[in-house]
């Protein structure tokens, strides 16, 4: 079984008051790293950011509101469509607040993402290899 998963979505990215615009977000989970999903997200060929996400945090933000950190996830209707609002905030800003953008994605394609993750690790069967991290947090020390 492949132990990746990749999913190329098109998700719509707003940033302060601006209106929303289309950009890319790659997804991607490695069994290897059985916790977290990768979000880079691009617009016109270039990296705009590039997020580790919690994947229990990303299923549980289907449901309802999750995160008080720098990551905050809720479902949030429109009326018309089901969607997942993902909240980033960023580095701080000079009138105290933090830089932020929110990105929205179709919900059912972000389920179908985690079902396919679910296919190569199970909720519950993820395992850490505590050797594998020991001998790299040393070797970095």
């Amino acid at each position: 079984m492949n132990p990746f998963v990749h999913r190329t979505l098109v998700m719509q990215l707003q940033a302060g008051t601006a209106d929303r615009f289309p950009v890319l977000a790659h997804l991607g989970y490695d069994a290897e790293d059985p916790f977290a999903v990768t979000a880079v997200f691009s617009h016109d060929g270039r990296v705009l950011a590039r997020w580790r996400l919690d994947r229990e945090m990303l299923a549980d933000g289907m449901r309802g509101p999750v995160g008080i950190g720098d990551v905050r996830i809720r479902p949030e209707s429109t009326g018309r469509w089901e969607e997942l609002r993902l909240d980033f905030f960023g580095d701080p800003r000079s009138d105290g607040g933090h830089h932020h953008a929110a990105v929205f994605a179709w919900a059912p394609a972000i389920a179908s993402f985690l079902e396919e993750t679910y296919a190569v690790v199970a909720p519950g069967r993820e395992r850490v290899r505590v050797d594998d991290f020991l001998a790299e947090v040393i070797a970095e020390g």
